[in-house]
């Protein structure tokens, strides 16, 4: 007569799925992490680009710096600095999210918003460099 298999302790089973649970947070963490990697390379790569074409001009005028130039040189300060405090900020959130995981006592309590802090700063930076450009008609 055959063996039967051994009943499979329900303990077990909850403790696999939640291990799988948090297997499966773990990477959309490190998914998303990534994705704030490149947004804010990104965003310091525009800003560099902006200052380098902003040089690149000031060499053909002869290094001529005027007051529209001031402005597009902090319009890409503004960028470079939005990407690496976007970074920093994503950084914390992702070792956060973790420790938050490997906790068996886990209680969702929804953070701040980095896609919206950032949202809001790029509205700011976007309404400078509008100024910039608009005073610079003038």
């Amino acid at each position: 007569m055959a063996e039967l298999p051994p009943k499979s302790n329900p303990n077990q089973r909850t403790n696999l799925t939640n291990e799988l649970a948090k297997e499966r947070n773990r990477a959309a963490a490190e998914r998303t992490l990534m994705a704030w990697i490149r947004t804010c390379l990104s965003l310091i790569s525009f800003g560099f680009a902006i200052d380098k074409i902003l040089q690149a001009l000031q060499q053909a005028k002869l290094g001529s710096v005027t007051k529209f130039d001031l402005g597009v040189h902090l319009v890409g300060l503004c960028f470079i600095g939005l990407g690496v405090f976007a970074m920093f900020w994503a950084t914390i959130e992702h070792k956060r999210i973790l420790r938050q995981i490997q906790r068996d006592d886990y209680v969702y309590a929804p953070p701040r918003s980095l896609a919206m802090t950032t949202a809001i700063f790029l509205q700011f930076i976007g309404l400078f460099a509008f100024i910039v450009v608009l005073s610079g008609w003038f």
